[in-house]
C-alpha cells in the first residue's frame, strides 16, 4: 500500500465510524421525540453510513494497479460509488418530503423537544464539520472524487443539522408544523448536495476533461525547449488519475534520440504542472521556418533511409549548388547505386527548385572489420619505411607512434 493509497483508506474508515456512530443516536432520539426532522436527519445519516462504506470500498479498489482488463486502471470505481451515492440521496429526499406534507396535511404529529435530541443535534453539527474538512483536505491533496463526495456529504450534512436545530427551537416556542418545515428544508439540502455530487460523476464518467486542464498541459508543454507547438491535448479523468493524451510538433531535423528525450520532458513538465497526471506524449515533425538548407538535405535523405555526409551547400549568382557523399551498401551494384543517386538528386532539385545543381559523390558503406596486430617486426619496417619518407624532402614533415593492424572483413 502507498503513502497516498493509506491516508485514502484511513480518513475513510474514520468517516465510516463517524457516520455509523450519528445515524444511531440520531435515529435512538427521533424514535423518542418523534421528531420527523430528526429522523430524516438519521435517515440521512444512515445512508450517509452506507456512502462511506462504499467510499472506503471503492478507495481500495480504485488504488488498485492497471492490469490485463483495465489498462487504465480501477480509478472510475469512485465515480461508479459516487453515482449510487447520488441516487440514495434523491430516494431518501423523496421519502422526507412525503412524510412532511403528510404531517402539513393531518396535524397528527407530536414532538417533544428533549435536551437528548438538541445535544445529539449539536454534536452531530460539531462532527459533520470535522469530518467535512479532514475528507476535502486529503481529497486536494490526492485528487479524490470519493472522498471529495464525501466531504460533501457531511458538508451538507452539518447544515442540514442547523435546520433540524432551528426546527425544534421553533416547535418549542409553539409551532409544531415547524418541524415538517425543518424536515423539507433538510430535503432541499439533500437534493441540492445529490445534483452537485451527481453532475460532477456522469462528467467524470464520461470523459470531461476537468476545466482549465487541457489549457495548463498546452502551456506546460509549450514550455520544453525544442517544441515548436502542441498540436493537440486530450485529458479524461478516472479516479484520482488524469489521463493526458499530447500531440507535439518538433523540427523534421531533429536526431530520433534528441526527439525521445525531448518526450520524455515534455512528460515531466506536464507532471510537474499537473499532478496526478499519466502522460502519453506523440511527436509530429514539421518544418521549422529558420531550417538551414543542409538540415533540409539530411531530412530528405532520411526519408529515403538514405546515409549521407560532408553535405555542402554554396550559392553562385542564382545557382544553388550543393554536394555531397552518399553511402551505399558495397555489394550493390553501380547501376543501381547510380539510380538511388539519382533519385536523391531529383528529390533535392524538386525541393530547392530547378536552377539547383546537385553533385553526389559515391561511397560503398563498409561492413564491420575485425582486426589485430602485426608482428612487432613488421610494424617496425613499415614505421622505418614512414621516416625515410619523412627526411627525403617527400612532403612528410614527422612521423611518429606508428601502428599497423591486420583486418578481415566480417
Amino acid at each position: 500500500m502507498t503513502e497516498v493509497s493509506g491516508k485514502k483508506q484511513r480518513v475513510a474508515l474514520a468517516s465510516v465510524f463517524a457516520s455509523g456512530g450519528m445515524a444511531l443516536a440520531k435515529l435512538a432520539v427521533g424514535l423518542a421525540s418523534g421528531s420527523l426532522a430528526i429522523l430524516s436527519e438519521a435517515l440521512h445519516s444512515l445512508l450517509d453510513f452506507a456512502a462511506t462504506v462504499l467510499t472506503l470500498f471503492a478507495v481500495r479498489m480504485a488504488d488498485k494497479p492497471a492490469d490485463e482488463g483495465h489498462h487504465y486502471g480501477h480509478g472510475k470505481v469512485e465515480s461508479i460509488a459516487a453515482l449510487i451515492e447520488t441516487g440514495l440521496l434523491f430516494v431518501t429526499s423523496a421519502w422526507i418530503v412525503q412524510e412532511a406534507v403528510k404531517r402539513l396535511i393531518w396535524h397528527d404529529a407530536k414532538v417533544a423537544v428533549t435536551p437528548a435530541a438538541v445535544a445529539v443535534i449539536a454534536a452531530s453539527v460539531g462532527i459533520d464539520l470535522w469530518r467535512s474538512r479532514a475528507l476535502a483536505r486529503v481529497a486536494r491533496e490526492t485528487h479524490s472524487q470519493a472522498l471529495e463526495a464525501d466531504a460533501l456529504h457531511f458538508w451538507s450534512d452539518m447544515w442540514s443539522s442547523l435546520v433540524v436545530l432551528a426546527g425544534l427551537a421553533v416547535v418549542k416556542m409553539g409551532f409544531p408544523d415547524g418541524d415538517a418545515f425543518a424536515a423539507v428544508a433538510v430535503a432541499i439540502f439533500v437534493s441540492v448536495a445529490g445534483w452537485r455530487l451527481g453532475k460532477r460523476t456522469i462528467d467524470v464518467l464520461m470523459d470531461a476533461a476537468p476545466a482549465g486542464a487541457a489549457l495548463a498541459i498546452a502551456a506546460a508543454a509549450r514550455k520544453v525547449d525544442g517544441v515548436v507547438s502542441v498540436d493537440a491535448v486530450r485529458v479524461r479523468p478516472a479516479g484520482s488519475v488524469l489521463f493526458a493524451d499530447v500531440s507535439v510538433e518538433v523540427p523534421r531535423a531533429m536526431p530520433l534520440d534528441r526527439v525521445s528525450v525531448l518526450k520524455a520532458e515534455v512528460a515531466r513538465a506536464i507532471a510537474a504542472a499537473t499532478p496526478g497526471a499519466e502522460v502519453s506524449v506523440t511527436t509530429t515533425p514539421v518544418a521549422n521556418d529558420d531550417e538551414s538548407i543542409r538540415e533540409r538535405v539530411m531530412v530528405i535523405a532520411a526519408n529515403r533511409q538514405l546515409a549521407v555526409h560532408h553535405v555542402t551547400v554554396q550559392s553562385l549568382r542564382e545557382t544553388l549548388s550543393i554536394s555531397l557523399d552518399l553511402e551505399v551498401d558495397q555489394l550493390m551494384p553501380l547501376g543501381r547505386a547510380h539510380e538511388v543517386a539519382s533519385e536523391l538528386e531529383t528529390a533535392i532539385t524538386e525541393e530547392f527548385g530547378p536552377d539547383t545543381e546537385v553533385e553526389t559523390h559515391i561511397e560503398p558503406l563498409q561492413d564491420d572489420v575485425e582486426g589485430r596486430d602485426v608482428d612487432e617486426g613488421v610494424r617496425q619496417r613499415l614505421s622505418g619505411v614512414i621516416e625515410a619518407l619523412a627526411n627525403n624532402g617527400s612532403g612528410l614533415v614527422d612521423a611518429h607512434n606508428v601502428r599497423a593492424r591486420d583486418t578481415v572483413a566480417v
